[in-house]
């Protein structure tokens, strides 16, 4: 299976609710009305697992929870390493169920109250699960029911983090998204070298300081960013990548989303 076909569908980022949330209910249905917005849109539903360490609601039971529709071709879901053996294991058994088949395995971020995924549990030594033995996992123990891809950090040292998608790809990976980009990055040329899908992520909220932590120097909260002219750029500049929109304005972005980029 190849992630190929539909990789530049565009990727539209969905946070699924906390599981503390106060106002539960309605985060529940303003997920539905998200989920539904992004296939009926044509687009590809990417939904995050615990964003920012924070305990929440997986893909699967939100799906399964709302009584959602699956369009296999359109839904990524992430996972992470931050889960027990046997929640991974529910997590990728429902998603076989639902006909889900796309997944991105990432690291994660972890807090105090996630759960860190064991090597022994998963049939590996060493000190931690990375991304790389996730997808061993995967691929070992569901052979041909997933196609994974995995992040690319452009902020991180290059030649350790190329080092790293060498050891994913060889772990089973086909496609690659990447951190959020700001215009054009020289350090994406290298990613071309794999032969397989890239799919560049566009911030697409204003607070641009939020970034500050993923690429590891401090943005002062008022630094100008104009992310809708940012997406046409890295449309311009990468026209053989998809493109995935991170914090995406459902009501003032999204609907201008064909005619800003044909």
């Amino acid at each position: 299976m190849s992630y190929a076909h539909n990789y530049k569908t565009l990727h539209i980022e969905i946070l699924t609710p906390k599981q503390n949330s106060d106002t539960l209910d309605a985060d529940l249905e303003k997920f539905a009305v998200k989920y539904q917005t992004v296939l009926d849109s044509g687009y590809v539903a990417s939904i995050t697992d615990n964003p920012m360490g924070n305990l929440s609601f997986q893909a699967t039971e939100m799906i399964a929870e709302l009584d959602l529709p699956v369009a296999t071709e359109k839904l990524l879901i992430h996972l992470n390493t931050f889960h027990t053996k046997e929640h991974l294991d529910t997590i990728l058994t429902s998603a076989i169920d639902m006909g889900a088949r796309y997944l991105l395995a990432v690291s994660g971020d972890g807090s105090e109250r996630l759960p860190k995924l064991k090597p022994e549990a998963i049939g590996f030594n060493g000190e931690a699960v990375t991304a790389v033995e996730l997808l061993q996992y995967i691929h070992r123990e569901y052979p041909g029911k997933f196609v994974t891809g995995v992040a690319f950090n452009p902020y991180e040292p290059q030649d350790h983090e190329l080092e790293k998608m060498r050891h994913k790809i060889d772990a089973g990976a086909s496609f690659i998204i990447t951190q959020p980009v700001i215009g054009k990055d020289e350090r994406l040329d290298p990613l071309e070298t794999f032969g397989i899908p890239v799919i560049v992520d566009a911030w697409m909220s204003k607070k641009i300081h939020l970034l500050s932590e993923c690429i590891g120097y401090e943005i002062p909260e008022d630094t100008p960013y104009d992310p809708i002219e940012n997406l046409k750029e890295l449309r311009r500049n990468y026209p053989d990548h998809g493109l995935y929109l991170a914090l995406v304005g459902y009501k003032t972005q999204l609907p201008r989303l064909p005619e800003l980029l044909g």
